[in-house]
């Protein structure tokens, strides 16, 4: 216990929590969001373009407040104003109707998301050793889960009583949101690193930098980097939405609620397993979990399109929620073992930009194979392509080029 202590620090802990709150107040919104609005007057179509928009604005700022951190030694300001930004735009959506009132809080939301993320994911890796990585990160994504499953499930009871009062839900997932902030306020900023060891102010003058100067990494990121990064990126080529894989459920007409309800057994396993998980790979390594992981989505996928009964869906989703468990939080944590701890922030927003990007296009590939030739022939092409992916990466990660991580 005295070592788990250690590994979980203050920090940890903080950060932990401010991601559970903030997820309980963003996934109680995530399973009506579509259809609130509808409600209130978005075409399907409108519907894709919002959430596009908001989706490229959070990829894209990942990347260049990520290299701001890093180019400004600091990390709280980031993660502090990411989750307020988050936290207002939840009674923005609920205050006005007007399409572009509603494009400005949603995008809003996600630019939040984008100003912080890096920046967190950088706290956490400067809060501990390349040798328990796997516990601090699986540690966060199992609370960040954690809400993802309180969320859902208080829509759900709320729903219950109140059906259809939408608006209402958009006020009171403000009050998660704002106690995530808060928390933010028991954070402190470290001296990084390159501060300490050339006598840079903590605090040093303002630095203008290009929003894409963080594409500049790849030039000076070290092999190893390139190489997991490539199979990362390729991997999400391959994973579209999980939307998807309800919409699977909706195929076999599975009932919204039972579909909700796997939906938060998913995330109940994901989160349950999230930290055990993460302990098990800093014994038997980060590489090996992290392609685990990416054997168990290839089996998911490819059985997806195969199954028809409520009972035989919860097991898919038993599994996809332990490859998770397996590879979000490892993922960024062999990220982060790969560069210079004055470059965290800036190789893990390198690879969030991109990867919010590619995830846009894997939706919209998705979709255009779902709708022409079927969903079982795109959930095997997407199922085959990671297994392809986990074949690349068990090959690399065999290399003497990446031997350094463990």
């Amino acid at each position: 216990m005295s070592d788990n202590r250690k590994i979980l620090t203050r920090t940890v802990l903080v950060v932990s929590f401010v991601s559970l709150f903030t997820d309980i107040a963003s996934e109680m919104l995530y399973p009506i969001m579509p259809v609130y609005l509808k409600s209130i007057g978005f075409s399907v179509l409108l519907i894709g373009i919002l959430e596009g928009v908001a989706e490229a604005t959070a990829g894209l700022s990942k990347g260049y407040f990520g290299h701001l951190s890093d180019v400004r030694h600091r990390r709280v300001p980031f993660v502090r104003a990411g989750y307020l930004l988050s936290a207002i735009s939840k009674p923005m959506m609920a205050m006005l109707i007007f399409p572009v009132w509603i494009f400005f809080a949603r995008t809003l939301d996600r630019f939040g998301k984008g100003i912080r993320t890096s920046a967190r994911d950088a706290m956490l890796s400067d809060e501990t050793t390349p040798e328990h990585k796997g516990k601090v990160f699986g540690f966060h994504r199992s609370m960040d889960t954690i809400g993802a499953a309180i969320g859902p499930l208080l829509a759900l009871v709320f729903l219950w009583f109140y059906p259809g009062q939408y608006k209402w839900m958009f006020i009171i997932a403000f009050f998660p949101g704002l106690v995530a902030v808060a928390l933010t306020f028991l954070l402190k900023d470290k001296v990084l690193p390159i501060a300490r060891s050339t006598n840079h102010p903590v605090n040093p003058p303002p630095v203008k930098i290009g929003f894409f100067a963080f594409l500049k990494y790849w030039q000076k990121a070290s092999p190893g980097f390139r190489y997991l990064v490539s199979g990362l990126l390729i991997f999400t080529l391959f994973n579209s939405s999980d939307a998807f894989l309800l919409l699977a459920l909706k195929e076999q007409h599975v009932s919204d609620t039972s579909m909700i309800g796997v939906y938060i057994f998913y995330n109940l396993v994901y989160a349950l397993f999230s930290y055990p998980v993460g302990v098990l790979a800093d014994r038997i390594g980060l590489r090996t979990m992290m392609v685990a992981g990416l054997f168990l989505f290839a089996f998911v996928y490819m059985a997806m399109g195969f199954v028809s009964t409520l009972a035989m869906f919860a097991i898919l989703f038993f599994f996809y929620g332990i490859y998770a468990a397996c590879t979000e939080g490892i993922s960024k944590a062999l990220i982060s073992n790969l560069a210079a701890k004055s470059d965290t922030a800036t190789a893990i927003g390198f690879y969030n930009s991109l990867a919010s990007l590619f995830t846009l296009l894997a939706s919209t590939l998705a979709g255009v194979l779902w709708y022409s030739i079927g969903p079982k022939a795109m959930f095997l092409i997407s199922g085959t392509g990671v297994f392809l992916v986990a074949c690349y990466l068990l090959m690399v990660f065999s290399s003497r080029m990446l031997s350094m991580i463990k």
